[in-house]
């Protein structure tokens, strides 16, 4: 697959570097202008980072690195039993438990929900940090909700990071699904109050927790541009009535 000639695979973390030190050195640069792409895609084009990841792992699939890379592309593109295999592989080169709450979720992915919430019980959940904790939790609940056990869902979020008024990384998700459980579960003052709290907390738009509001405020959203252009001439357009939107759709 064609790489841009300003990627020169010098953009990888070091300890990626380090790790594709035990290649020749041509092989190296190329697994890593191939990983560089993989990062830079993964995105907005899943389906090339995936590409580029098949070609780094066809040129070092003994290179955790490299199986882990190929582990977030399968599952960018939903292929999950593919990506479990490769996060395993990882972990078997690392000895790290990084990778669990993504391991955990590939097993939602395939339908096994309760092979989630076995792994969201296991001892390697002890030895994440507090992020990984808190994803491991969020595919906990997830698993409570591919079962239809909503309460467990919603009981499962409640923790100290989510009543914590401090803002991490992980804030806006775990307040956006404890939001989207509580409207899943009819309890739509409560999730309004919630998705508020995650708009406050997502400073980077990783959620679309303002639109999930807007919703429940009645708000609809019209594409000015499109509206104008199906106008007759002269024929101005009125304004819109957002009174009656349900607002309960995901």
């Amino acid at each position: 697959m064609p790489i841009p000639e300003d990627v020169t695979g010098d953009e990888v973390d070091k300890d990626v570097r380090q790790e594709l030190q035990s290649l020749p050195k041509t092989l190296a640069e190329d697994v890593a202008r191939n990983l560089v792409m993989v990062a830079r895609l993964i995105d907005e084009d899943p389906e090339a980072a995936y590409g580029y990841s098949k070609v780094a792992l066809r040129l070092a699939s003994r290179v955790a690195a490299v199986r882990e890379a190929a582990g977030f592309a399968a599952y960018a593109n939903q292929k999950y039993s593919e990506a479990l295999a490769e996060f395993r592989a990882a972990r078997r080169m690392t000895g790290t438990v990084e990778l669990w709450p993504l391991m955990a979720d590939c097993e939602r992915g395939l339908g096994r929900p309760e092979k989630a919430l076995d792994m969201a019980g296991a001892p390697e959940v002890h030895k994440l940090d507090k992020a990984g904790q808190v994803e491991m939790r969020l595919v906990a609940a997830g698993a409570r909700r591919d079962m239809g056990q909503l309460d467990a869902a919603i009981v499962t979020l409640q923790s100290p990071e989510l009543a914590s008024n401090s803002v991490q990384p992980w804030t806006a998700r775990l307040r956006y699904a404890y939001a989207d459980a509580l409207l899943a579960a009819g309890r739509e003052r409560e999730a309004r109050e919630w998705f508020a709290k995650a708009v406050e907390a997502d400073r980077d738009g990783s959620t679309d927790a303002s639109d999930r509001l807007a919703e429940l405020d009645g708000v609809e959203f019209v594409d000015a541009l499109a509206e104008d252009s199906s106008d007759e001439p002269g024929e101005a357009a009125g304004p819109t009535d957002a009174s009656e939107e349900d607002g309960d759709k995901h």
